[in-house]
């Protein structure tokens, strides 16, 4: 076992959280379950392989993270964010067992690469692997950014380094499912694209840099995603994608994936824009003011919405 707790965010992950918890114990033992009362078997399953369970209604995803750190009664050096529908590979655990131990004091935070399967395929194309994410943080450096969608990691201080080996994005929900996920993810994304035009919460985020981390050039080609026309963005989006970056040699899934969450998520999200500006005009009060009144959610603080 190594210097390492890991937090896991849960709601209703029955067919998921025993995967995950098992590839982990390959590592530690220390795992801590912040669940928003999920009505399946989650939590049974968690606590049955020795997790820590605590329950918090759900605010949001950074409140609930950041609440799991605050709140871990595990004091390691180290904390390790994972998704239920996640799991680290063999030799990632092999990796972690053999080196973290040994990483140099100025290294604050650990980045791995994400793996992800759709229809039982690796998508490999388009752009999507790898995508390195920061999952590892010493205790007391790392906090989850106060942003609607694609919160990161930020450190507060220290260097960074990259691990060589994988972490698997794996669910196992049907497509349905899948698309009314992610039709509740447009709203986020419609909020999170008009802060980025109208300043709703003047949250601190990481820094936008195209020669940054990933996340810093996740953050500057968002803004400037966020600038270009409605509808036109999509289209230019999956043509990147799928044509430039090689995702039709991802197969027939891999059509499905790419144009599902490279043009159809994204035209939704356009499309959710358009509604707003066609009810309410594009006054920044209107706009806020609709989202508490149809979504009961306050734009003024990420932290104070209600899940959708």
């Amino acid at each position: 076992m190594i210097d390492l707790s890991v937090i896991i965010l849960t709601h209703n992950e029955s067919k998921h959280i025993a995967r995950c918890i098992k590839s982990l114990l390959q590592i530690t033992d220390k795992i801590f379950i912040v669940d928003s009362f999920s009505t399946d078997d989650t939590v049974a399953i968690a606590e049955s392989l020795g997790a820590a369970v605590i329950q918090n209604p759900w605010v949001s995803y950074a409140f609930q993270f950041n609440f799991g750190i605050e709140n871990n009664p595990f004091k390691t050096t180290w904390l390790m964010r994972m998704d239920a529908d996640e799991y680290i590979t063999p030799e990632l655990g092999a990796e972690l067992s053999g080196s973290l131990q040994h990483i140099s004091n100025d290294i604050s935070g650990l980045y791995v690469k994400r793996r992800v399967i759709f229809m039982d395929k690796w998508i490999r194309r388009g752009g999507y692997y790898p995508i390195w994410l920061l999952r590892l943080w010493r205790r007391g450096l790392g906090t989850c950014e106060e942003l609607w969608m694609d919160e990161h990691i930020k450190l507060s201080s220290g260097t960074t380094a990259q691990l060589q080996h994988d972490i698997v994005d794996h669910n196992l929900n049907n497509l349905t499912w899948w698309t009314q996920k992610h039709n509740n993810y447009a709203i986020r994304e419609v909020i999170d694209l008009l802060n980025i035009k109208y300043n709703f919460d003047s949250k601190e985020t990481v820094e936008p840099s195209f020669w940054g981390s990933q996340e810093q050039r996740t953050r500057f080609l968002k803004i400037k995603y966020a600038g270009m026309p409605l509808f036109t963005r999509p289209f230019i989006y999956f043509f990147y994608r799928y044509f430039l970056k090689g995702g039709f040699l991802d197969g027939k899934k891999g059509l499905i994936w790419h144009f599902l969450q490279g043009f159809w998520y994204r035209f939704l999200v356009d499309a959710k824009i358009y509604e707003v500006y066609f009810k309410v005009g594009r006054s920044k009060e209107s706009i806020i003011s609709h989202f508490r009144t149809e979504y009961g959610k306050d734009l003024k603080s990420p932290n104070q919405s209600v899940r959708i």
